[in-house]
């Protein structure tokens, strides 16, 4: 059996060296990896800044390095580039951030994509060093220490849970990648759970692969809380047919309360002023991109991460 990993990358650093680095020692030996690289000049750039071509011509398996315009960069279209690339039996999808938190990540990964009815296995992420209290334990809370296969007749207990996926570490089976179509796109966001979501509803599963860990975390701004959530309110309005039979908004109320109890039993009550702002930050785009529809495109471009895709879209519309 063969593995692919299939790396977006956007102005790579040390980090993205850290994860090739990472790559070399692990158990099961990758095929190829894919890197998919959003601006030619950047990453020229970032070749002499960081040891990055020393880092590839370590790895333990050849690699392909594709180009793309910051402007015609998709969340699901890039990604799709890249499977198309592979010729592999599992394509492994990882951000330039994700650090393999052992030498395990690729086996145990394939061995959760064990059952044939599993579509997609995400890993474990764990917070770095530098990671705030409250980001912390938003890890713990959406990545636990126990493993999960989760199904369609798991929806009534999980709820939207029960498509949550990230292709922040997150290993597909070619066979059915292909079968249910891949990755739409455009998409603004939430390419994985669109799919995992058009996985379970087809009758497979998803696994959440808790032994399999990378560590990736951020320590996100109010501001960039506001805009990750209304990209992602964006892409949610897109789907009526999950979201509004699975409300997310339900369990981000449960987040909300879990880490303030947290916090207090942390003995660190005073933070929960931070999570108070930063949910007000979130909600705020949430709620913002769950009307963008009666927004300006001017206004639009002022709250979205991601402005290219919507320059597409409009160039699209406008034709």
């Amino acid at each position: 059996m063969k593995a692919d990993i299939i790396i977006p990358t956007y102005k790579p650093d040390d980090t993205f060296c850290l994860l090739l680095q990472k790559l070399r020692g692990q158990t099961f030996v990758v095929h190829r990896v894919i890197i998919l690289n959003t601006e030619e000049r950047l990453w020229d750039e970032a070749l002499a800044r960081f040891p990055i071509a020393e880092c590839l011509a370590k790895l333990p398996c050849p690699y392909t390095l594709l180009h793309v315009k910051k402007e015609e960069f998709d969340h699901g279209g890039t990604r799709m580039l890249g499977a198309k690339h592979s010729d592999a039996d599992i394509q492994i999808f990882m951000t330039q951030d994700a650090v393999p938190a052992d030498e395990f990540l690729v086996e145990r990964l394939v061995a959760a994509l064990a059952d044939k009815d599993t579509a997609v296995a995400y890993a474990r992420q764990l917070p770095r060093e530098d990671c705030r209290l409250v980001e912390r334990y938003t890890r713990s809370f959406n990545y636990p220490a126990e493993s999960r296969k989760k199904s369609r007749a798991d929806i009534g207990e999980l709820g939207i849970k029960t498509f949550f996926c990230s292709d922040v570490c997150a290993a597909y089976r070619a066979e059915l990648f292909e079968k249910l179509g891949g990755f739409e796109w455009p998409v603004i966001f939430n390419e994985d759970m669109f799919f995992a979501a058009k996985a379970v509803m087809a009758g497979y599963s998803v696994m959440y692969a808790a032994d399999a860990r990378v560590i990736h975390s951020h320590n996100y701004s109010v501001r960039q809380q506001f805009r990750r959530n209304f990209d992602l309110a964006v892409s949610q309005k897109s789907h009526p047919e999950i979201f509004e039979a699975v409300s997310s908004e339900a369990e981000g109320m449960k987040l909300v309360k879990s880490t303030a109890a947290y916090l207090c039993r942390a003995g660190k009550p005073w933070l929960i002023a931070e999570l108070f702002v930063q949910c007000a930050g979130k909600y705020a785009g949430y709620r913002m991109g769950k009307r963008y529809q009666s927004l300006s495109r001017k206004r639009i471009l002022s709250y979205t991460m991601n402005p290219d895709y919507w320059r597409r879209v409009w160039k699209e519309t406008d034709r």
